[in-house]
């Protein structure tokens, strides 16, 4: 009887310590985590030969395709793109250079 209360008791003990080291982490990895969501920046494009409903979608797979592109939302009246990247690993040069290469000149709008 002894030795089974001895056990339950560790277990229990080695459970309780694992989730007191679970909580003492989930502070600094949701610091980290608040960390990389500001280093990103959001950039609006101006997209010039957008005409027809695939447009859109090839720009949007352009720009997509260059690492450190976090999201793209194009608006196809306005035909303007809305770009979310980490600046660290992608330019606004080279995501415009990507929709231009795809067929879709893009520029920086002035005040992004």
């Amino acid at each position: 009887m002894k030795r089974s209360l001895i056990i339950g008791a560790s277990v229990l003990a080695l459970g309780a310590g694992g989730i007191l080291s679970m909580v003492a982490v989930s502070p600094l990895a949701a610091q980290t985590a608040a960390t990389q969501v500001a280093a990103l920046r959001t950039m609006s494009f101006t997209i010039e030969n957008m005409t027809c409903a695939l447009c859109p979608v090839t720009v949007k797979s352009a720009m997509e395709r260059v690492s450190g592109v976090r999201s793209v939302r194009i608006d196809f009246d306005a035909k303007t793109a809305t770009v979310v990247f980490d600046p660290s690993i992608a330019t606004p040069e080279a995501i415009a250079a990507a929709s231009t290469n795809a067929g879709y000149p893009a520029a920086v709008q002035q005040g992004s």
